[in-house]
């Protein structure tokens, strides 16, 4: 007889958690390794290859949980940003308030999709690579 192979469990539980925090009024806060395959996250508030986000329902706008990833809209440094974390990058979910929640405890799939998956985790770097333009000047002009 073979074994079945079961759906990974993160995605419910993180949603479930999620709405429990929501639901008791506490502040959800998304534990992500950053470095995971497909993370696109603010590399500003990186730190040791994690980054928490406040995931509140007043935070972020457009929040979608599925199978797959977390995604939602947000504002950094005043500036907006779209955010999308593959499932496999979420490492804990917890409340601001009192600390309670769930560390995610790792699972084949995520590690199998990851190894699958290219390496986008370093986009800062990618980014500085590209040549600057060299100024030409000012771009003010005397009007009289």
């Amino acid at each position: 007889m073979s074994e079945r192979v079961l759906t990974p469990r993160r995605p419910y539980m993180l949603r479930a958690m999620y709405d429990w925090m929501v639901d008791n009024q506490l502040t959800p806060h998304l534990l992500v390794d950053a470095e995971y395959p497909g993370c696109d996250v603010p590399r500003d508030f990186v730190n040791d290859g994690q980054i928490i986000l406040n995931i509140s329902p007043t935070a972020v706008s457009k929040l979608l949980m599925n199978g797959d990833a977390v995604q939602f809209g947000a504002r950094f440094a005043n500036a907006p940003m779209q955010v999308f974390i593959p499932m496999g990058a979420v490492v804990a979910l917890y409340a601001r308030e009192n600390g309670v929640g769930t560390v995610f405890e790792p699972e084949a799939y995520y590690d199998e999709l990851a190894s699958q998956l290219p390496d986008s985790g370093n986009q800062e770097a990618e980014k500085t690579e590209k040549p600057k333009k060299k100024s030409s000047g000012s771009h003010l002009r005397v009007v009289k």
